[in-house]
């Protein structure tokens, strides 16, 4: 098959044309045209019958029509047969158009009809079929109920219910089903305390629907309940029972249910053990039992050896599973599948497909299985040989290559394969539109999603919840935030998925206050819901608020997930926020998740961000570490001006055998610099080529240019600049700015700057390093015309800005802040501060204040400096001796730098300031960057 390429981003070529023709046009008829005709009632063709029947089940509708197309005379059976076949492999428009040929179809006709398209999702349909039947019995009233009920529509479904004519328990049943399946227990308890009659089929769609909303105490209680009516139990409510005990964790239960399944003579009974199998298989910690209980079990059958086969191997233990397989004496195909499906999840692909090779006549899911297995092996050429050499494929055939093709980066290839798939004459599957618009989200086709959108509505498919939600996400990522409202705004059916699909949709355009309102009125939340809304307020930099709702959270008992502790460890990590990141921690090891790599990645990020020597008890403590985890420590150390240190753990991470990449290189070459390790930061930069084949991006360029300018040697980071192989960046020419400015090279630095100008006219950063710079050389002229310049640009100066944590408040300072409740005593603490230091020798640098006030104006306006007035509130607020911890959002300047140094001297207190580059710690007049930052 030939695929070819589809550029969204430009205008449509023929072949994109092509492919809207085919999603916008009518489905083709799959089924040739047969004169209508008066249908015999009867005339001995059950055989046939049947051979049809049978083929339509395993998926063979060629054969199937073959055998239909040469039977010299065909019965009612025979046409009924032939529809079933379409209706059961998803093709129901085939079979209407067969019907279509029907002159004296019968009511089972227009129920297989309608039963079919009520599986493909298509309610329109059959309700059309429903509202043509000249005749309809309770079954039919019942398939269209039930149509109601599988696409998620409780309120026509009770609504077609209380307006049939006559009900059998099957009628109850439907409801009672619909009402279970869509949670709505109250409901469902209310209907079935008002059956007439109740069969075991009514007890066990209760059990299975108090299973469903993990109420399994009420399951277990619906159970007994039947027992103290008469009622014997039977292989489906045992089964169903079974599941609501797996997860009532009492084993109390669990023998009493082993008793009745003795005394009911069921304890040979293969589908009864193979579900009390599934049981014990239910949790990792259970394997151990579950490979007793499958030991001593006399009976089994295919599904048995399976169950235990796939239990081991999803429970990490894929050489057990191999154990079990080749103690199997018949390898059945499902075992064969279940093995194969384990070894491809375990990357054994090779050994997958030897094992799918020697299946003699594969079926249809071991076909998909093994499809399945190299697309989440990354193998989609491998895939697709596979897919095209099948001869027959079902609907999961179709929609796993294309969900294949979407989530390996081949989206155009998953929207041609739609292309196929429709031209074949088929309708796509819930499961092949959802991945469409998957796709179409990936690349941000618009245009193309819009025509998958209309291909949904012509399948009738547009109401669908999973459909409803995959077209928010894909409008919301083409920013089209109409159009995902009017979807919202039209579903008959909103379940939590399609909030938090709606909620995502406007954070993602930047509409945080719109998901808030959404979030406080869903009618029930889930733990996504509770990640994306915290999520939302920690990207847009508001952590106190992302805090706030995680408190809520845990007020309603909604336990976090991983991804929740993940995001709430960086809140911590950004604000400084250590007793945060220590609480976080703790609930993490409570629920045992400070163990896994993400958690425990994050918790070093946390603990480095913080300044806490925790984050190395973390990397020690833990069973295994990835290149995250080194490149977190890495960068850590940089950060903190530990250049040395930093290499030392790359040397650590080099002999554990891990790899680095263009990360780890950043982290190091930013720990040469900040530490002066010019030679080691040159062998670096040339390692990461010559040595791992990476190739140098501009963040490696920028430290470069940062490492060459802090040593002095800044004539040679201009003239790296020039010779990169790259456009060089802001970040690049900010580097040689800072370091002009560190050096006061003037020229350099004009030059720098005008570059920072034409790129990010906006930052006011660039003007106030050039403005510095001028200053430090006493160019008062110069420095009049970046203020003016600035003016003319309408660029404000960012205010500095620090703050600090005491007793789990915190506390913030802005420069010349006259706002805080303590202000009064923090003016004269520092003061005291400044009139000692200057006895001991401090002395004010005013290089960088304005010339046009005297010298006594020019040390009052430094004094107020954010991070001196934070000093000086820890000082206040804190015992003797503790130590005082502080962050800020800008480069500490140099005034500020010495004044610290001082105070830690002659307090005796050590102080860590996190500025906007990096850590500085103070400790007896000395500061670990060596004044080189």
């Amino acid at each position: 098959m030939v695929f070819l390429p589809i550029k969204w981003s430009k205008p449509p070529m023929p072949h994109h044309q092509h492919l809207r023709r085919f999603l916008s046009s009518v489905t083709a008829r799959a089924a040739a045209a047969i004169p209508a005709r008066r249908v015999p009632r009867s005339s001995g063709t059950s055989a046939q019958s049947a051979r049809i029947r049978e083929l339509g089940r395993l998926g063979r509708l060629c054969e199937a029509r073959e055998v239909f197309d040469a039977m010299p005379f065909r019965d009612i059976i025979a046409w009924n047969s032939m529809i079933f076949a379409y209706c059961n492999n998803g093709m129901p428009d085939a079979a209407r158009s067969l019907a279509d040929t029907i002159s004296g179809g019968n009511l089972r006709t227009g129920t297989i009809l309608l039963s079919g398209y009520a599986r493909a999702g298509r309610v329109r349909d059959a309700r059309r079929v429903f509202d043509e039947m000249p005749l309809r019995n309770t079954v039919a009233w019942n398939a269209m109920v039930t149509c109601y009920v599988q696409n998620g529509d409780i309120a026509l479904a009770r609504s077609l219910f209380d307006a049939m004519p006559s009900r059998d328990v099957s009628s109850w049943n439907t409801m009672l089903t619909g009402y279970c399946h869509s949670r709505q227990m109250m409901d469902a308890r209310k209907l079935f305390e008002q059956m007439p009659e109740r069969n075991m089929v009514s007890w066990t769609v209760m059990i299975s629907g108090y299973v469903l909303i993990e109420q399994h105490g009420k399951a277990w209680d619906i159970f007994r309940m039947m027992h103290h009516e008469g009622m014997s139990s039977e292989q489906p409510n045992l089964v169903s029972v079974l599941s609501a005990i797996s997860n009532l964790g009492n084993l109390n239960i669990l023998e009493s249910i082993h008793a009745l399944v003795h005394k009911a003579g069921f304890e040979r009974d293969v589908v009864i053990g193979t579900a009390i199998l599934n049981v014990y298989t239910r949790g990792v910690s259970m394997l151990d039992t579950a490979v007793k209980f499958f030991e001593g079990m006399t009976e089994r059958n295919e599904y048995t050896w399976s169950t235990m086969i796939a239990a081991l191997s999803q429970g990490g233990r894929i050489d057990d599973a191999v154990a079990i397989y080749q103690r199997d004496p018949i390898k059945s195909v499902p075992s064969r599948t279940a093995m194969l499906t384990g070894l491809a999840r375990f990357g054994r692909i090779y050994d997958a497909r030897i094992l799918f090779d020697q299946i003699p006549e594969p079926n249809i899911v071991s076909w998909n299985a093994m499809i399945t297995g190299y697309m989440q092996n990354e193998m989609v050429d491998e895939a697709e040989e596979l897919f095209n050499r099948m001869s027959f494929r079902n609907t999961i055939s179709w929609a796993g290559m294309i969900a294949g093709y979407a989530q390996n980066g081949r989206s155009e290839q998953a929207l041609v394969l739609l292309q196929s798939l429709h031209r074949n004459g088929m309708l796509p599957s819930l499961s092949s539109l959802t991945s469409s618009l998957f796709a179409c989200s990936n690349i941000e086709a618009l245009e193309t999603g819009k025509q998958v959108h209309s291909l949904a509505v012509k399948a009738g498919c547009q109401y669908n919840s999973y459909v409803c939600n995959a077209l928010i996400t894909m409008y919301a990522k083409c920013r089209n935030i109409g159009f995902v409202r009017q979807i919202f705004d039209r579903m008959t059916v909103r379940d939590t998925v399609s909030y938090n699909s709606l909620i995502t949709a406007l954070v993602q355009n930047n509409m945080l206050e719109q998901a808030r309102d959404t979030f406080n009125n869903m009618p029930s939340r889930d733990v996504v819901s509770w990640t994306t809304i915290i999520s939302a307020y920690a990207q847009a930099d508001q952590g106190n608020e992302a805090v706030e709702m995680f408190r809520s959270m845990l007020q309603v008992h909604e336990l976090p997930n991983s991804p929740i502790l993940t995001i709430l460890l960086g809140v911590g990590g950004n604000l400084g926020a250590s007793k945060l990141g220590q609480q976080i921690h703790n609930i993490a090891v409570k629920l045992g998740m400070d163990s896994g790599l993400i958690v425990a990645n994050a918790l070093i990020s946390m603990y480095f961000k913080c300044g806490s020597t925790d984050s190395l008890k973390v990397f020690y403590s833990m069973e295994e570490q990835d290149i995250f985890t080194w490149n977190i420590i890495i960068t850590g150390y940089a950060q903190h001006g530990f250049g040395r240190e930093a290499i030392r753990m790359y040397q650590q991470m080099e002999s554990a055998g891990v790899l680095p990449n263009e990360v780890t290189f950043v982290g190091l070459l930013h720990a040469c610099s900040h530490s002066g390790l010019v030679d080691e930061g040159r062998q670096f930069f040339k390692s990461m080529s010559s040595d791992y084949g990476l190739t140098p991006l501009l963040e490696h360029y920028a430290c470069m240019v940062d490492l060459l300018g802090r040593a002095g040697d800044v004539q040679g980071a201009l003239q790296f600049i020039y010779d990169m192989p790259i456009e060089p960046d802001a970040v690049i020419w900010s580097a040689l700015l800072g370091a002009c400015k560190i050096h006061k090279n003037v020229e350099i630095g004009r030059r720098a700057a005008e570059e920072l100008f034409s790129i990010e006219p906006f930052n006011a950063g660039n003007y106030v390093m050039l403005s510095n710079i001028y200053s430090s050389q006493g160019m008062w002229d110069e420095v009049a015309k970046v203020r003016k310049l600035m003016k003319e640009q309408g660029v404000n100066k960012e205010p500095g800005c620090s703050w600090m944590q005491i007793k789990n408040r915190m506390h913030s300072f802005v420069t010349g802040d006259e706002e805080h409740e303590q202000i009064q005593e923090i003016h004269a603490t520092l003061w005291e501060l400044y009139t000692l230091l200057k006895a001991t020798g401090y002395v004010p640098d005013t290089e960088f204040v304005l010339h046009d006030i005297d010298e006594e104006q020019k040390e009052s306006s430094l004094l107020y400096h954010s991070e001196k007035l934070a000093v000086a509130y820890g000082l206040l607020v804190t015992p003797k001796g503790m130590p005082i911890q502080i962050m800020k959002n800008l480069r500490i300047c140099g005034d500020c730098h010495a004044f610290v140094k001082s105070v830690s001297h002659v307090t005796k207190r050590e102080i860590d300031i996190r500025d906007g580059n990096r850590f500085h710690h103070f400790r007896n007049g000395n500061c670990s960057c060596g004044d080189f930052w």
